[in-house]
């Protein structure tokens, strides 16, 4: 039987994953009081049990104490049962965010508000987190992203590094993505803005993208990033980096940028290691 746990930050996304999951042919119970979950696994161990897949869905709340729970998870680890762990995450003013678009009270808020609820929830889950197989920070991860990953994962046994990389072409003129973790001026090529019957297009109209691409400092700064990449992301995976967010800018955004941030996630898809997104924020301004 494959068991896999889901957990995580309130807000994070654990109901969206429980329901891919289930998607998937997952026997999905959320909510179960801890003292249950020993039984509810003993029952499902049984020999000639018809249920092969099971995702349990595990949260914080006020009306129990989670120590229990990580005896449990403990437990389970010292027995060697074999399960997995989701754990989901998001960024503090995400959650607020999404709290408050969905007037929901947090679970562990108390009298203390919206913040301070997320701050005890996030010490409760420390723990937890660091012992996770899997993690996914949802801040700005689609959907559809985090169903292919979990695709991937339960349904195509791909390995997972516990990595989703972002990248994004920008224009300098509109500032730099405030979430970028690493960025790339490649204003130094030639601007298509300044040919008439290129300007009006974008770097993913093949005009532009073949006169960007037609000169050989192109190849050489994708080459040469993508010998960076290759030296980063692991080290980035080592240290518990969840989300790696790769900002590539030109002058307006809708050129240069484009096209380069378009060729280099196509190199890293090939690699098809990690969950990708390409996003062309100024494109169409």
């Amino acid at each position: 039987m494959r068991f896999v746990i889901v957990t995580g930050m309130s807000g994070a996304g654990k109901q969206t994953a429980m329901k891919m999951l289930e998607d998937m042919g997952f026997y999905c119970v959320d909510n179960l009081p801890v003292p249950l979950i020993g039984k509810f696994i003993e029952l499902l161990d049984t020999p000639g049990s018809e249920v092969s897949k099971v995702a349990l869905g595990l949260d914080v709340r006020a009306d129990q104490d989670f120590t229990e729970a990580e005896r449990l998870l403990n437990g389970l680890r010292e027995k060697e049962y074999p399960f997995e762990m989701i754990f989901m995450d998001a960024d503090d003013k995400v959650l607020i965010k999404r709290y408050k678009e969905s007037r929901r009270v947090h679970p562990v808020a108390g009298n203390g508000g919206l913040e301070d609820g997320i701050r005890r929830e996030r010490e409760i889950l420390r723990n937890v987190k660091k012992k996770a197989d899997y993690v996914f920070d949802t801040s700005n991860l689609l959907t559809r992203v985090l169903k292919e990953e979990l695709d991937r994962i339960f349904l195509q046994g791909g390995a997972y590094e516990s990595l989703i990389i972002r990248v994004v072409s920008f224009g300098f003129k509109y500032g730099i993505p405030t979430d970028a973790d690493l960025v790339f001026d490649v204003r130094f090529l030639p601007n298509p803005f300044y040919i008439d019957e290129l300007k009006a297009l974008s770097g993913n109209d093949a005009p532009v993208h073949d006169y960007v691409m037609s000169f050989p400092e192109a190849t050489e700064f994708l080459n040469r990033l993508s010998e960076l990449l290759h030296f980063l992301i692991p080290n980035y995976v080592k240290e518990g980096k969840h989300q790696l967010v790769i900002a590539i800018g030109c002058t307006g955004g809708r050129h240069r940028s484009v096209t380069l941030a378009g060729e280099l996630y196509s190199r890293l898809e090939q690699q098809g290691k990690h969950g990708l997104t390409v996003y062309h924020r100024d494109e169409k301004l």
